[in-house]
């Protein structure tokens, strides 16, 4: 059993500061990106900032500068620091994980999404 766990959403003025946080957990060898995605119109899910196991990071043009993500690769655990939140930033973050994991005594691909959680920026 993986999954991923996510907590740090809520309520928060626009201007204010939220930070988010993703934890893997269960039978996983190796993680490679882990990331954060958001919905979108016309799409299902939009990228908001990924980050590789060495360090690259790529993020949505509409966060550069308000968003920074980190990493801690020995827990296992994403972060999502968000600055300047503007109310278009309202939505359910989600957690994504991409990697290999032990099944079955061995190793497979393996896609993580966790359940979401709602970043709501309003007044």
């Amino acid at each position: 059993q993986v999954q991923l766990v996510e907590s740090g959403g809520g309520l928060v003025q626009p201007g204010g500061s939220l930070r988010l946080s993703c934890a893997a957990s269960g039978s996983i060898f190796s993680i490679n990106t882990m990331g954060w995605y958001r919905p979108a119109p016309g799409k299902e899910r939009e990228l908001v900032a990924t980050i590789t196991s060495g360090g690259a990071i790529n993020y949505a043009d509409s966060v550069k500068g308000r968003f920074t993500i980190s990493r801690d690769n020995g827990k296992n655990t994403v972060y999502l620091q968000m600055n300047s939140l503007k109310p278009e930033d309202t939505a359910s973050y989600y957690c994504n994980a991409d990697g290999v994991r032990y099944y079955r005594g061995t190793y497979v691909p393996m896609n993580l999404w966790g359940q979401g959680t709602q970043v709501t920026v309003s007044s």
